[in-house]
């Protein structure tokens, strides 16, 4: 976007776009809600077209593209990829295509681990996640080590409701067990997936019982931490607004399924959920 542009958004109201696969980037906006206060929001999940992992890059870029563009058309200043899938394969894609400033999750996510160690990360994720290498790739450029652990059940534990159970502890229990066997010298633990979020607290408490305590790296935190900088630096003369953040939510397929499990992520009811049909 021009500067000329930029700047003119002093007085307006800025519009953030966020979008992912289907409702794990609710904990991206989440933490942004509160972090920048008096914009407005706009969430697009492609409930229609998940799983994004097991789709090719071509794919993936088309679905991811072409959510965008609907989230920019919609007055979108500012765009968050807050889904670690379309980020590892299809940013460069997103961020070419658009005319605003494009955030993802991965790099903000490996910046976040650099501040709190020195050493050797471990990295759990979705198993096309991991397969694309994208979070080992963006730590070894800042000269750590990562180690990358796929936890593929966690994702259906999560969408079940079941953060806070005994099954869900015990899959965590043998993913941990198994990465922190292949990894010994770890001492943080860095959450690539935004599904994730929601169990942090029964990975702590299944790390401490291990006697192995790491420090744990929220990419969704670190994503809206990134996104408020990027305001800061694209848009200067925005001052904060007064008013509470107003979001809209679309979703491609199942708005009732996308409002009950959403409330989950986002953690407060969800207002009205619109569905949007973005073509195959």
């Amino acid at each position: 976007m021009p500067a000329d542009k930029l700047t003119d958004k002093l007085t307006d109201t800025l519009t953030i776009g966020v979008f992912d696969s289907g409702f794990g980037g609710l904990t991206v906006l989440r933490e942004l809600l509160p972090l920048i206060p008096g914009a407005r929001y706009i969430y697009l999940g492609d409930t229609a077209r998940l799983p994004y992992g097991s789709k090719s890059h071509e794919t993936i870029a088309r679905y991811a593209v072409s959510s965008a563009r609907y989230l920019h058309e919609q007055g979108a200043d500012l765009l968050v990829i807050a889904c670690n899938t379309a980020t590892a394969l299809a940013f460069d894609d997103i961020r070419h295509a658009m005319p605003i400033p494009v955030i993802g999750v991965i790099q903000p996510g490996a910046e976040a681990a650099l501040a709190a160690s020195q050493g050797q990360v471990l990295v759990l994720a979705t198993q096309a996640t991991i397969q694309s290498h994208a979070y080992a790739h963006a730590l070894h450029s800042l000269g750590l080590k990562a180690t990358e652990k796929a936890c593929p059940l966690l994702v259906p534990l999560v969408e079940e409701g079941w953060t806070n159970h005994p099954v869900t502890d015990e899959v965590i229990k043998i993913y941990l067990t198994e990465a922190l066997t292949e990894a010994p010298e770890a001492r943080t633990l860095l959450l690539g997936c935004t599904h994730y979020p929601l169990i942090e607290p029964a990975i702590a408490r299944v790390l401490s019982s291990l006697g192995h305590p790491l420090t744990i790296i929220d990419s969704a935190q670190a994503t809206a931490r990134t996104t408020a900088q990027a305001i800061a630096t694209h848009f200067p003369n925005r001052k904060p607004q007064e008013t509470s953040p107003t979001c809209t939510f679309y979703a491609t397929d199942s708005i009732e399924k996308f409002q009950r499990l959403g409330s989950n992520f986002l953690g407060q009811p969800l207002s009205k959920v619109h569905l949007l049909d973005l073509g195959g």
